[in-house]
């Protein structure tokens, strides 16, 4: 928006801490390649166009907003004379883009000193050579840091997600080589067990009568299902008292896998019923090696298919074999990052989830957004462990407006209300030196503003605090991602 042209007035510049230390050469020649404007109320230049002007205000006032989702967030505005904004960063040149980076806009009639920002480039080159290579190192240095720094914090989370999947892919894998040991030394005594059934005086038709039992005990081992412990202790005393009632030996033992594979008293008297009075001490051991192995195979089957939904959990984090940007189920990604973070979670952190499932799938970039979920996850339970170590992690989704809403609460301390504003800033944390790189939540804000364009807000008071990600339901630029640096 251009504004309406007014006298440069070189007493005037004079006068601004800006350029106090300026000569009369230097004066002329301000006034000579810039000018003054004056612009009633309303915007004066908008965030994301092109940088094109170095604005000083000589007299009104200003408001400086960032673009947040489809808000603009105010974040300056002032009255002071010889403040200044827009393309402050010509003087690198092409080396980055010269768009401005936030809004301007003024609430009263106000005049600007205005330089163009070819102009404002070359009077910095050639009045302060020395001062532009400092600026220039500083600002690329900055950068360079927070990149370096950004890339070890996600190195360090990715070496504590790989202690923790580690933890949790050996406890199934334990589970599994310990049942095939045993389910091994069972198939041995089984096979034991049948020759010493087959070199007794039995017909063919008692034989062919064990083995339709032991086919019928398989299929009750298979569709069994859980009893309460008081149900259980009552059912394996029954069964202990028949077994020891039909002359079974050390029934005690065998009634607890009886029960666990889902057999009663009615089963065994069907087997006593089908077997002969001198086999069914021997029937009765074998089928019990068989519901031993049955139940091996059943806890065989669960250690490898826990082993395989972390795998799959891992993949779902990581996102390796996805396209960055697709269309996804938040409720996936969430579920994917608490049971890749479940070891450091830890047992005295409970974990709630208040899913809305109808919620619809989003676009996105899934593997950036598992991301800003582990930094949040690693916040709470970090500030719930600062005190006593027990807490409540409450995980919600649901329908904001126009937006999806994710959010994180703890019952930790909260934020105190003094830094609370500071947060989001580049290296600045609460966690003792060497255990925080300040990074966390400045990544995952950039992850969701720049990237997503969308929101993250913090609300709390101590005992219930909530971080607020807000993520648009459509496509936003998704071919022009702003990447987080």
């Amino acid at each position: 928006m251009s504004g309406q042209p007014m006298p440069c007035s070189v007493a005037e510049l004079s006068t601004l801490f800006l350029f106090e230390k300026l000569d009369a050469e230097q004066f002329d020649r301000l006034c000579r390649e810039g000018r003054v404007e004056k612009f009633e109320p309303g915007p004066v230049y908008a965030e994301g166009d092109p940088a094109t002007c170095f604005f000083v205000l000589l007299e009104g006032t200003l408001v400086l907003s960032r673009r947040v989702g489809n808000d603009d967030v105010e974040i300056n505005r002032t009255s002071n004379r010889g403040v200044y904004s827009g393309a402050m960063q010509a003087y690198l040149g092409d080396r980055v883009q010269q768009f401005y980076s936030s809004s301007l806009r003024v609430t009263e009639p106000s005049r600007f000193f205005v330089l163009p920002a070819e102009t404002f480039a070359a009077i910095m080159q050639d009045w302060f050579p020395m001062a532009v290579h400092l600026l220039e190192g500083l600002f690329f240095g900055s950068k360079t840091t927070q990149q370096a720094i950004g890339q070890r914090e996600r190195l360090l989370a990715l070496g504590s997600l790989s202690a923790g999947l580690t933890h949790e892919l050996n406890n199934p894998a334990a589970a599994a080589v310990r049942a095939t040991s045993t389910l091994r030394e069972r198939v041995g005594k089984m096979r034991h067990k049948l020759g010493i059934i087959a070199g007794g005086p039995f017909s063919r038709e008692a034989l062919a009568g064990l083995i339709e039992i032991q086919e019928r005990t398989a299929e009750r081992v298979a569709k069994a299902t859980a009893l309460s412990p008081l149900e259980a202790s009552d059912r394996e005393d029954a069964l202990a008292d028949w077994l020891d009632d039909h002359g079974i030996a050390e029934g005690w033992r065998v009634a607890p896998t009886f029960v666990q594979a889902g057999l009663d008293i009615d089963w065994l008297d069907q087997v006593a019923a089908a077997v002969d009075e001198e086999i069914l001490p021997n029937a009765i051991g074998w089928l019990n090696y068989t519901v031993e192995t049955e139940l091996l195979m059943n806890e065989i089957e669960d250690s490898t298919t826990r082993i395989t939904h972390l795998v799959d959990a891992a993949k779902q984090y990581s996102q390796l074999d996805r396209a960055p940007y697709q269309v996804c189920d938040v409720h996936e990604l969430l579920d994917s990052t608490l049971l890749m973070l479940s070891s450091k979670i830890g047992s005295r952190v409970t974990v709630v989830k208040e899913y809305d499932r109808t919620l619809p799938r989003i676009p996105a970039y899934p593997g950036e957004l598992n991301q800003v979920w582990t930094n949040l996850v690693d916040n709470a339970v970090a500030a719930m462990n600062g005190m006593d170590g027990d807490g409540t992690l409450t995980v919600r989704t649901s329908l904001d407006h126009d937006r999806l809403l994710v959010e994180f609460g703890d019952t930790g301390p909260g934020v105190p209300e003094d830094i609370r504003g500071r947060i989001f800033d580049p290296f600045f944390t609460t966690k003792p030196v060497g255990e925080g790189t300040g990074l966390g939540l400045d990544i995952s804000w950039r992850i969701v503003v720049n990237k997503h364009h969308g929101s993250l807000d913090v609300r709390c008071v101590p005992g219930d605090t909530r971080f607020q990600v807000r993520l648009p339901l459509t496509v936003t630029d998704p071919d022009t991602p702003e990447e987080p640096s």
